[in-house]
């Protein structure tokens, strides 16, 4: 473990965690501890368990065996949720019959601190507002998400997720359907938030840029085989035996 990842205190904790879901062993025993002010990537085959992990981190999942600490408290009585973001896996593109705006879309990532049915504040407005510029679609406030491309469509989940203005964000899959030049201008804005004081944990299924992108690497099926720099993966031969037909090889090569 690098000296930067150890610096920080720890924002993550997993032990010995495991979890079934109709009768298989979706993950068995993940150590995994995420430190404030890392930028962790997460690769693994198709079926691995990256989302399942993420959502086990959310609490959204409930492992079978194990256990879970966010900011130090164990996962059952956490209640800072304001201090997580979620971006999650873009399955599709927003339709063209959603009407919302793109302010609408980032001030509803708000109504976690709100409560539901509850008036939005000049401060939620001012935050909804931060967070449109961190992400440089303040421009963009009064279109409909619907007409955006998709890499400005992600941009506006990753500002509905900063609204809430996290000490964590975690991503799924987040440049899935997007073009390579949205991507690198992606990659910079979460280096960005990285450098600002945000832990970030990615999932992603190109190894090759999530590589050379984060500074520390997890690799995943159904169990953790490596936890360390990219470097050291690298060195370890451990995506190797994540991916013993060597498709990481190409990907890597770029």
């Amino acid at each position: 473990m690098d000296s930067r990842a150890a610096s920080g205190p720890a924002v993550v904790e997993l032990h010995r965690v495991c979890v079934d879901r109709e009768g298989e062993r979706v993950l068995e025993d993940v150590d995994l501890v995420v430190h404030r002010g890392d930028f962790l990537g997460i690769i693994g085959p198709n079926g691995a368990g990256k989302t399942t992990l993420l959502r086990v981190i959310l609490g959204l999942v409930r492992p079978s065996r194990g256990s879970v600490r966010l900011f130090g408290s164990d996962l059952r009585s956490f209640r800072g949720w304001s201090r997580v973001g979620y971006v999650p896996q873009r399955s599709m593109p927003y339709e063209g019959r959603l009407p919302a705006t793109v302010r609408e879309v980032v001030l509803s990532g708000r109504v976690g601190r709100v409560g539901m049915g509850r008036r939005f504040t000049k401060s939620d407005e001012e935050a909804a507002e931060r967070a449109l510029g961190i992400v440089g679609m303040e421009r963009y406030r009064d279109r409909p998400v619907a007409r955006l491309s998709a890499g400005q469509q992600q941009r506006v989940q990753i500002a509905r997720a900063l609204a809430t203005e996290p000490e964590l964000l975690i991503l799924d899959e987040p440049t899935v359907g997007v073009d390579v030049e949205a991507q690198e201008q992606f990659y910079g804005l979460l280096h960005r938030l990285n450098r600002e004081g945000v832990t970030l944990v990615l999932v992603s299924h190109d190894i090759g840029v999530v590589a050379r992108e984060v500074t520390r690497l997890a690799c995943l099926n159904r169990r953790l085989f490596f936890h360390g720099s990219p470097q050291e993966a690298l060195r370890s031969g451990a995506l190797e035996q994540l991916y013993p037909e060597g498709s990481w090889l190409v990907a890597h090569r770029h």
